[in-house]
């Protein structure tokens, strides 16, 4: 399962590569913390219930962010 975690690691770091390409500094900046907080978790050896734990968790903190900002930052469209 630490395995995954440098998985999912390698392809934040793509596509936070691929932002900056873009010029979406903000988009790449968050994706290269996602980038760091995923490897640093791959080396850490915890249980694999843990690691199931953890992305349960980034999940919901994912997706509720992202639906934070989607209803009330961006706005109706017009």
């Amino acid at each position: 399962m630490d395995r995954m975690f440098r998985v999912l690691g390698f392809f934040t770091l793509a596509i936070g590569l691929m932002a900056f390409a873009g010029n979406l500094t903000e988009m790449a900046l968050l994706f290269f913390l996602q980038t760091a907080f995923f490897v640093i978790l791959g080396y850490m050896k915890f249980t694999e219930k843990t690691y199931i734990l953890l992305f349960w968790g980034y999940m919901i903190l994912t997706f509720t962010g992202f639906s934070y900002w989607t209803i009330f930052e961006m706005g109706l469209p017009l």
